[in-house]
């Protein structure tokens, strides 16, 4: 397993922001989310320092799907980022962590009639728009109110990433935005000065998650900035913003090959800078919203290992006291991870094995075939890079509580979210 961050062994034992996680599993149980934040610190950090936020007043939004407990919030406001929510519950996690709504991005494609009154009563800044539904609504809100609301639309360029098939989101066969190349984002510019109390200040558009390759942001960048050039010259509509979407790609496994946050912004800064000079137009304020590669690396899960299961010449199944419930990932698009016993980093017999759930699912298979160092009933094993849609796609399945959060920091712990009780479990229903 690579080591990340400020992962560390000392005597054959791991560390993680120079906390013992054999320690860790003892305090919290498991299983258990570890956050290492000075990872997830300098990841912030990056992205700012690379995306030019102060030289030249871009954006780094951060996308809260990845990750959003209040603590979140908090840090991202500390290290200057926005915030992008897709759902009233996140838009509410961002109200009671106080974070500044004018730094606040409201996406998502089928927002409901509370979700967007929520959002103007809250004081959003931007409102990031994929359909005519949206904007009559806001429109008749926003004439309710007697106020005006800034929003971008989002567009689906028709580009074609190089990711699984669930997290593309820029080719034109996609549920999200205003499709260009068919002609129905210029429909909807041709009406657009009916809707008297919406500003439209941007454009925006995501074309996939988990993309190595820079060249399909290059191509991205070239069609935003021709159209905020069309924009202008065809419709008397000035674009002063432009929204790129995710961040770069992250490491999971030995097969990957990610770009480093440094390469990826310095790329896409480069290409506008160009694009923008061939065109002739002023740069604009440039936003992008990453998400997994802000928190993905930054947090391992802990887990028991309890049963075994060896099928001669076929395979040997280790079972953990986790699985689906708290990283639906491998099960949901084949997703692979690598991983580690806490207490052998560095001994013990390697063996090939499945690492298998407790959920009553054959597919609660968290990775298949790896090879590990002496895994036996009892150990403490960690799946690194789980920071990313663990805890927030996390489920209680089978009726299995919610695991903690713990962030550490300068060999100190922080309980970001407690584990849920049984009586917690139930508190939704009625006899």
């Amino acid at each position: 397993m690579k080591l990340l961050g400020t992962m560390s062994v000392k005597n054959d034992e791991l560390h993680i922001g120079g906390v013992s996680c054999l320690d860790l599993a003892k305090s919290y149980q498991t299983p258990l989310y570890v956050f290492d934040e000075q990872l997830l610190r300098q990841n912030c950090r990056d992205y700012v320092n690379y995306f030019k936020v102060n030289e030249r007043k871009n954006r780094v939004a951060y996308a809260g799907k990845a990750f959003l407990p209040l603590y979140m919030c908090q840090l991202i406001k500390e290290e200057g980022l926005y915030l992008d929510v897709v759902s009233g519950g996140e838009l509410y996690t961002a109200h009671k962590a106080e974070f500044p709504m004018e730094r606040v991005l409201f996406h998502g494609n089928n927002k409901t009639i509370d979700e967007i009154q929520m959002g103007l009563d809250l004081g959003v800044g931007r409102f990031v728009v994929d359909n005519y539904y949206e904007l009559d609504l806001l429109e008749a809100f926003c004439k309710q109110r007697g106020r005006k609301q800034a929003i971008y639309l989002r567009i689906t360029p028709g580009i074609e990433a190089h990711t699984h098939d669930y997290i593309k989101t820029g080719q034109i066969d996609s549920k999200f935005g205003f499709t260009l190349t068919n002609g129905d984002l210029y429909e909807c510019l041709s009406v657009f000065s009916r809707y008297e109390h919406l500003e439209l200040v941007g454009l925006h558009a995501h074309i996939g998650s988990q993309i190595f390759d820079v060249e399909p942001f290059l191509d991205e960048v070239d069609i935003m900035m021709n159209l905020v050039k069309e924009l202008d010259e065809k419709y008397q509509i000035k674009i002063r913003e432009v929204d790129l979407g995710g961040g770069v790609g992250v490491y999971y496994t030995e097969n990957d090959h990610p770009k480093t946050i440094e390469q990826f912004c310095e790329a896409i800064l480069s290409k506008v800078d160009t694009s923008c000079q061939r065109l002739g137009i002023e740069v604009p304020t440039l936003v992008i919203e990453p998400g997994r590669s802000i928190v993905a690396n930054a947090g391992s899960t802990l887990y028991t290992v309890g049963s075994t299961k060896d099928i001669k010449e076929i395979r040997t199944y280790v079972s953990v006291d986790g699985g689906m419930t708290d990283n639906i990932r491998p099960s949901l698009y084949q997703a692979r991870y690598e991983c580690a016993i806490v207490n052998k980093m560095r001994s013990g017999d390697q063996k090939q094995v499945t690492i298998a759930g407790k959920c009553c699912e054959s597919g609660d298979i968290l990775i298949t075939d790896v090879d590990i160092l002496g895994i036996a009933s009892g150990d403490i094993l960690i799946i690194a890079s789980t920071g990313a849609y663990g805890y927030s796609m996390s489920s209680n399945y089978n009726k299995i509580p919610k695991a903690p959060v713990v962030f550490v920091h300068d060999e100190k712990c922080r309980l970001v979210c407690r584990r849920q009780t049984l009586e917690e479990l139930l508190a939704l229903e009625v006899l």
